[in-house]
């Protein structure tokens, strides 16, 4: 656990220093999250890293349960005067160990991962992520449905890395690199021009369905 919680920060650290020259225009370029710009990312994820499971469980009661509101609520309030500001606080929990649930810290470095590419991807900036994080994500997304159903993306396909050990799962092959193969699974569609094999098309409904649950045909 240790590990995973360094390699959170190590990932956060990378992403600070990634945003850290942006223009007015880069931090308002929509990222692979929809409806949310780069600055909003950043703020969501200074949010996860400062919600406890106490707090999160009082969010989520006074926005009556509705967990899609009670992420926003907690996004708006980590948005500063300027982005400047915004990067800031996201800085300052770099280190945190403040996550929503007990354990699972491997959704954790899950988020940076993924959200580090949500808001990488569109703004052109390429990041060399540890090998050892992207496996570790790879196997905790095709073995359970956490933050996203990347299980159920996964179910009855083979999934295979392109750049490293990961592979996963019996069924028709899906192929290419751990982090497309992460973003996947996690929904991001544009993932999914850098995937090959003859499940990618059923993959690829299950992806671009956000309850992945596009039906399973064999191929």
């Amino acid at each position: 656990m240790t590990d995973s919680w360094q390699a959170v920060a190590a990932e956060r650290a990378a992403l600070v220093a990634d945003l850290g020259d942006l223009g007015e225009a880069d931090w308002r370029a929509p990222s692979l999250c929809d409806g949310l710009d780069v600055e909003e990312v950043v703020a969501h994820l200074t949010a996860g890293a400062s919600s406890g499971p106490l707090r999160w469980l009082a969010g989520l009661a006074r926005c009556r349960f509705d967990v899609d509101r009670m992420v926003d609520v907690r996004l708006r309030e980590q948005l500063d005067r300027t982005p400047e500001e915004t990067l800031r606080r996201f800085r300052g929990v770099v280190d945190s160990r403040t996550a929503p649930t007990r354990g699972n810290v491997d959704a954790w470095l899950g988020e940076a991962v993924v959200h580090g590419e949500d808001v990488r991807r569109p703004l052109g900036i390429c990041h060399a992520y540890a090998p050892a994080a992207l496996e570790r994500v790879a196997r905790f997304y095709a073995a359970r449905d956490f933050t996203v159903p990347s299980k159920r993306r996964a179910a009855g396909l083979r999934l295979e890395a392109s750049d490293g050990p990961f592979a996963s799962g019996k069924g028709p092959l899906v192929r290419g690199r751990t982090v497309d193969l992460v973003l996947a699974m996690a929904g991001r569609p544009v993932a999914l021009d850098n995937l090959e094999g003859p499940g990618l098309p059923t993959f690829a409904a299950r992806v671009v369905a956000p309850s992945g649950r596009a039906p399973y045909s064999a191929v």
